[in-house]
C-alpha cells in the first residue's frame, strides 16, 4: 500500500480525522450539569465579566491555541483553499498536543481578503490564549502578523516564517561553535526571498549577523538596489536588496560561509558548494527536495560541511516542531501578550544548547540506534526528546517576564516541574525524590562503572547535584569512554585491579569466612566490582550502590545480600515497582525477590513497601492481594495473605490502614470495596499491593506497564541494611539516575 493510501485510510478511520473534544470534569450526576451549565456557570460567567483576566482561572483559554489558515500557501500544495487545508491544520493541533499538551481548535477561513481576514480572527481574541497562523501567501502573511499583533493582546505567531528562522537560527549557532566561526563575520547567500527567508534573515540579524553581510537571490537573481529601483521588489524582501552588482545564485554563493535554502529542489550543484568558503554551512531545506542533495554536499568538497535539510531521513532535519508547541507552551503559561524578539532567541539558544547535551537512550532507539552526539551530523536535538519542553519553554517564560510581555511571574523552578507533571505522573513523582535527594547528596557506588551508561548516568547524576557518583572499574577505560562520549566532566574512578584494597578483602573475609570463604578467595573476590562495591558501601566507604545492568537479577543481587544483607530488624529483602498512570499511583510488591512467600514474608514486605511509599510522600494504604475476598474461599493460598494483614492490624507500629485478603479490583474500585465490604479497613482504594507470590507480581506489573499504560520505575530494593538497588539489563540512563535518587533517599533516611 502507497503512503498516499496509507494516509486516507488513516484519516478515514472512524472518528474521521484527528482531534476530538473531550471534558476534563465529572459530568456523571446532575449535580455536575448544573454546575458545567445552567444554573451553575453563572457564576464565573460574572466573575470574568467583573475581571476579564480570570477567564484564565474559569477556562481553557489559557491552554487554548487558534491555528488559523485560508489554505493559500500550504507547503508542497500551494493555494489549495481552505477546506483542503483543514487535514493540515489538524494534525497541527495533534502536535501542538503530543508535543506540549497544548489543546487547539483548527480554524479555515474561507478568506482571500487580507482585510476580512484579519477581522475575522481579531474577533475571535476572547477564545484563545495564542493564534497560530498557518500556510498563508506571502505578502499577505507578513501584513495579517502584523495588524493582529497591534490589535491582539495575545500572541500572534506565523510559524511558516517564525518557526523557521528560529530553528534555522539555532542550527546556525551550532554550525558556528563546530566550524570555529563568529556569528558576526559570516557571509550568508539565501535562495528564496518569501515568508521564511525573509523572517530567517531578520531573526538571523537578531542573533548578531550584520545585515550587509546578507546576500538574497530570488528567481529573477540577486535581490540588489538597481532591482528594487526598478520596482521589481515589494516592500518586504527590498529589506535585503544590496547594492552590488547583479547577479544569479551561483554569483552569491561564491565565498559565502553561509547557504540557506528557502526555495525550490535541485537548484544547487556541487560546483557551488565548492565555491564556498572553508568548511562551510548548507543549510538546504526545500521539501520534499532539497536544492542540493545531502550526498552531493558532502562529498563536494574535502573539508568539513555541515549540512542541514528539511528531511527527515539525513542528519540535522530541520523541523518547526521544534519550536512552536514548546514556544507557545512558555508564552501561555506566562500569559504572554505577544511572542517578541526576545523570546524568539530565548527558544533558539535553548535548543541548540540541548544539542551538545547526552541524548536519552529511548531517544536513540527510536531514532534507529543511530549515533547522536554534538558535532557535524548532530547540531540539532531531535523532535521527540522530551526535553525540548524542559528547555525552551522556561526560556521563552523567562524572556516574555524579563521584556515585560509576561501577566504573571513564574517561579521557573517550580515550573519546570508543571512541565514535568504534564508529560506523566511518574515525572511528578520522581521529582520529590529527586528533590530530596539534592538536599543531602550521598557517595553512591556505582559497580559497572565502565559500562557507558553508567558513565552517562554518573555525568548527569553529578551534574544535577543528585549525589557523588563512584565509578568502579578499569579508571583508563572509564576516562576513556567519558572523553568519547564528549562528557565534561571528571568522575571519580575507583579501580579494584590496580589499588592496594588488604582492608576490603579483611572485610569480605571476616563477613564470609564461616561461610565457605577462604582468606584467598576473598581477596580474588574483592576484584569483582560488584562485591567491591559491596564492602564499600559495608564499611561506610560509599553510602549506597547501583549494580545490574550487565548481569542477571539473581547474580547482581547476590554479592549486596551476603555483604551487607538485610537491616537488623528485617529477615527478607523485596522488590518493588511504582506504577504511575494519569491520576493515580501503585506500588506493587513483590515482583523481583520471594518466590513464595508466608505471612511472616508478607507482612515484612508490606512493611517495607509502606515505608517506600511515604519517601515520595504517598500516605500508604495496603491490600493483600488473593483471588478470593476476605474468606470467600479458605485455603492455605487465601489463608497466608489473610493472617499477614491480621499481624498487621495488629501491630500497634503500623499506622498505616491495611486489610486483606482480596481480590485486586476490590482493592483498587471505590464502589466495589465500599459498596459490597462495608467493614473493609480501608476508606479508600489501595495504593500499596501486595502479591501473594512472585509470579502473581511479576506478571501483574508487566502486564499494567504493557496493557494498562502504566509507567514503571524500579524495581527498588527494601529490606537492606544499607541502601542497594539493582538496575535491569535493558535500563536507560534515566532509569539509573531515577534509582540514584532514590538510593540517595534511602540513605538520608539511614
Amino acid at each position: 500500500m502507497s503512503l498516499d493510501e496509507d494516509s486516507l485510510e488513516y484519516h478515514a478511520d472512524d472518528p474521521p480525522g484527528k482531534l476530538e473534544i473531550r471534558t476534563t470534569k465529572s459530568t456523571s450526576t446532575q449535580r455536575d450539569l448544573s454546575l458545567a451549565y445552567s444554573p451553575g456557570v453563572a457564576a464565573p460567567c460574572r466573575e470574568i465579566a467583573e475581571r476579564p483576566d480570570d477567564a484564565y482561572r474559569y477556562t481553557a483559554k489559557g491552554n487554548l491555541v487558534g491555528v488559523v489558515s485560508n489554505g493559500s500557501a500550504v507547503l508542497g500544495l500551494g493555494d489549495i483553499g481552505a477546506q483542503a487545508s483543514k487535514p493540515v491544520m489538524e494534525g497541527k493541533g495533534v502536535l501542538f498536543k503530543r508535543f506540549a499538551d497544548i489543546d487547539v481548535f483548527d480554524v479555515e477561513l474561507d478568506l482571500a481578503d487580507p482585510d476580512g481576514f484579519v477581522e475575522a480572527v481579531a474577533g475571535m481574541g476572547p477564545t484563545f490564549g495564542g493564534i497560530n497562523l498557518e500556510d498563508i501567501a506571502a505578502p499577505d502573511c507578513f501584513r495579517i502578523e502584523e495588524r493582529l499583533r497591534e490589535r491582539m493582546d495575545v500572541p500572534v505567531f506565523h510559524d511558516d516564517q517564525h518557526g523557521t528562522a528560529i530553528i534555522t537560527g539555532a542550527a546556525l549557532l551550532n554550525a558556528l561553535e563546530i566550524v570555529d566561526e563568529g556569528v558576526d563575520s559570516i557571509d550568508v547567500t539565501f535562495a528564496g526571498a518569501g515568508a521564511a527567508a525573509i523572517a530567517t534573515a531578520r531573526f538571523f540579524v537578531s542573533l548578531g549577523v550584520p545585515k550587509e553581510h546578507i546576500t538574497m537571490v530570488d528567481i529573477g537573481g540577486i535581490l540588489t538596489e538597481s532591482r528594487a529601483e526598478a520596482g521589481e521588489l515589494d516592500e518586504y524582501n527590498r529589506e535585503f536588496a544590496r547594492d552590488i552588482p547583479d547577479g544569479d545564485l551561483a554569483d552569491a554563493m561564491e565565498g559565502a560561509d553561509v547557504f540557506v535554502g528557502l526555495s525550490a529542489g535541485g537548484i544547487v550543484s556541487a560546483e557551488m558548494v565548492r565555491s564556498m568558503a572553508e568548511d562551510p554551512i548548507v543549510f538546504a531545506m526545500a521539501n520534499p527536495d532539497p536544492e542540493i542533495d545531502y550526498e552531493a554536499a558532502k562529498n563536494a568538497r574535502d573539508d568539513t560541511v555541515v549540512m542541514a535539510t528539511g528531511r527527515s531521513d539525513y542528519p540535522n532535519q530541520v523541523n518547526n516542531v521544534l519550536g512552536f508547541p514548546f514556544i507557545f507552551r512558555g508564552a501561555l503559561d506566562a500569559r504572554a501578550s505577544e511572542i517578541n524578539e526576545a523570546m524568539k532567541v530565548a527558544a533558539a539558544e535553548a535548543i541548540a544548547d540541548l544539542a551538545k547535551q547526552d541524548v536519552p537512550d529511548a531517544v536513540v532507539k527510536a531514532y534507529g540506534d543511530q549515533p547522536l552526539q554534538f558535532g557535524p551530523e548532530y547540531i540539532l536535538p531531535k523532535p521527540l526528546d522530551p526535553r525540548v519542553l524542559f528547555e525552551v519553554a522556561p526560556a521563552v517564560a523567562e524572556a516574555a517576564m524579563e521584556t515585560g510581555a509576561a501577566r504573571t511571574e513564574t517561579d521557573l523552578e517550580a515550573y519546570v516541574e508543571r512541565l514535568e507533571a504534564r508529560l506523566g505522573k511518574s515525572r511528578e513523582m520522581m521529582r520529590i525524590v529527586l528533590n530530596k535527594a539534592k538536599s543531602e547528596p550521598k557517595r553512591l557506588a556505582l559497580a559497572e562503572g565502565e559500562d557507558e551508561k553508567i558513565i552517562r548516568a554518573a555525568a548527569q547524576i553529578a551534574e544535577r547535584e543528585i549525589a557523588e557518583p563512584v565509578l568502579i572499574g578499569d579508571e583508563a577505560a572509564i576516562r576513556r569512554s567519558a572523553a568519547n562520549l564528549g562528557l565534561e566532566f571528571q568522575p571519580e574512578v575507583v579501580d579494584p585491579a590496580e589499588g592496594v584494597y588488604e582492608r576490603y578483602a579483611d572485610a569480605l573475609y571476616q563477613r564470609r569466612r564461616r561461610k565457605g570463604v577462604t582468606r584467598s578467595e576473598a581477596a580474588e573476590m574483592i576484584r569483582d566490582s560488584n562485591y567491591f562495591a559491596s564492602v564499600m558501601v559495608a564499611e561506610g566507604d560509599a553510602d549506597a550502590m547501583l549494580t545490574g545492568l550487565t548481569y542477571h537479577y539473581p547474580s547482581a543481587l547476590r554479592p549486596p545480600l551476603q555483604v551487607i544483607g538485610t537491616a537488623p530488624d528485617v529477615d527478607y529483602a523485596a522488590g518493588v515497582y511504582m506504577l504511575t498512570f494519569k491520576n493515580r499511583v501503585v506500588f506493587v510488591a513483590d515482583a523481583t525477590v520471594n518466590q513464595d512467600p508466608d505471612e511472616e514474608v508478607l507482612t515484612e514486605v508490606t512493611r517495607q513497601t509502606a515505608d517506600l511509599a511515604r519517601r515520595f510522600n504517598v500516605e500508604p494504604r495496603a491490600a493483600l492481594l488473593s483471588y478470593s475476598d476476605f474468606g470467600s474461599v479458605d485455603n492455605e493460598g487465601t489463608r497466608k495473605p489473610r493472617r499477614a494483614a491480621e499481624r498487621l492490624r495488629n501491630d500497634p507500629e503500623v499506622d498505616f490502614p491495611v486489610d486483606g485478603e482480596m481480590q485486586a479490583d476490590t482493592a483498587i474500585v471505590e464502589d466495589l470495596l465500599l459498596g459490597s465490604y462495608e467493614f473493609a479497613d480501608l476508606e479508600e482504594p489501595a495504593n500499596v499491593l501486595v502479591f501473594p507470590n512472585l509470579e502473581a507480581g511479576n506478571i501483574c506489573y508487566k502486564l499494567l506497564q504493557r496493557l494498562g499504560g502504566a509507567e514503571a520505575i524500579g524495581p527498588m530494593l527494601v529490606g537492606m541494611d544499607k541502601p542497594v538497588h539493582v538496575l535491569q539489563r535493558d535500563d536507560e540512563v534515566k532509569d539509573i539516575v531515577n534509582l540514584a535518587g532514590v538510593a540517595v533517599v534511602d540513605a538520608q533516611q539511614e
